[in-house]
């Protein structure tokens, strides 16, 4: 596309969005002719007295031509939303984005997305309710969307990877600032296995107003939103609006109502939200019943003598300290460390951290 230089010029300076790319588009043949118009022409184009002057305050020291080079030499595509290329779901969405960066690869399957988001400060809980649903969304074909935040975000990332699935990761900033900087391993790990994704240029830096904006595009690619755990108020719940306004579907996991984490998702299941005990009930709602390699459990593996069966009679999907298993089984420290120990390595059980355990829930599948 000749003109994608231009467009990626304009996309440069701020203010200019989905309605004056509409200007721009609508009053002029190609967005060549718009980037080098005049400022009567840009008036009668129909774009305000502050937008015309951001634009020849910074027009003489974009060069369009050494846009697209950044671009190439950071491994980023530019799709307009007129490339074939880009999101159709997202296409749909009032607010569309005319530029949008990709890194990695958005293919057609894609199209069967969820957003899975969260809170920054996800408990136990949180984790492991994150890591189970996501698992069984990969294995029924569904690619995740999430925005490497810390806490939910991430952890639907590396779950999503952990079960050979494809996720996409949507940045609040350029495509070339990763942000958190701790999740640079995994965001390019999300670009071999996926996309990471913005409407921001390349340099934008990660500014507070930029995330919650960024959230409409997690939502617009996805069928559904599902908050695994939230407190009473952030990014996840402007997501979740985002989703009702976009026609999506809202899925929430419930949680204690003691718990500071799961205000948000409870409200939510108040308010009308999809509760989720499990993958069935997303697949059930959006009436994806019928893809292939449905989920059923497999029997866990069963205890090779009294010490595993006893350890596993101590544990749930609840986690558990391991000093409470010792107490409960009376054994010895050091025997139930091995031997839990051997169990993850079985399948049989999983660890959370801080030498928390739960009962592991095997999956496998069916044609």
């Amino acid at each position: 596309m000749s003109d994608l230089k231009y467009w990626v010029a304009f996309n440069q300076i701020p203010g200019i969005g989905r309605a004056r790319f509409s200007l721009l588009e609508k009053c002029f043949p190609s967005m060549e002719q718009a980037w080098s118009a005049s400022p009567s022409q840009l008036k009668a184009a129909g774009l305000d007295a502050r937008t015309i002057d951001s634009i020849l305050e910074l027009r003489p020291r974009i060069v369009p031509d050494a846009e697209v080079e950044r671009l190439e030499r950071c491994r980023v595509q530019a799709l307009t939303w007129n490339d074939p290329a880009f999101p159709r779901r997202l296409k749909e969405i009032y607010d569309v984005p005319p530029v949008l960066y990709v890194k990695g690869d958005i293919t057609p399957d894609d199209e069967w997305a969820i957003a899975v988001v969260g809170t920054r400060h996800a408990t136990m809980y949180g984790r492991e309710a994150t890591q189970q649903i996501v698992s069984q969304l990969v294995r029924n074909h569904i690619t995740v969307v999430s925005g490497l935040a810390r806490g939910i975000d991430s952890i639907a990332h590396r779950a999503a990877l952990d079960a050979g699935g494809r996720t996409i990761a949507v940045f609040g900033c350029g495509l070339d600032v990763i942000y958190p900087a701790e999740n640079a391993r995994l965001a390019q790990e999300i670009a071999e296995h996926g996309a990471l994704v913005s409407d921001y240029p390349l340099g934008a830096r990660p500014k507070a107003q930029n995330f919650p904006l960024r959230n409409r595009i997690m939502s617009g690619m996805s069928l559904g939103v599902l908050v695994t755990e939230s407190g009473a108020s952030g990014g996840a719940l402007i997501t979740a609006r985002f989703a009702l306004e976009q026609n999506r579907e809202v899925f929430a996991i419930p949680g204690s109502i003691f718990s500071v984490q799961s205000r948000g998702t409870n409200r939510l299941v108040q308010e009308g939200a999809k509760l989720v005990n499990d993958v069935s009930d997303i697949l059930e709602e959006l009436n994806l019943t019928m893809i292939p390699q449905q989920l059923e459990l497999a029997p866990p593996p069963a205890p090779v003598d009294q010490i595993e069966a006893l350890l596993l009679q101590q544990l749930s999907r609840q986690p558990t300290h391991i000093d409470q298993v010792c107490r409960q089984s009376r054994l010895p420290i050091a025997t139930v460390s091995g031997t839990l120990a051997l169990m993850e390595l079985k399948g049989m059980v999983r660890q959370l951290g801080g030498m928390n355990y739960v009962l592991a829930q095997e999956m496998r599948t069916r044609s």
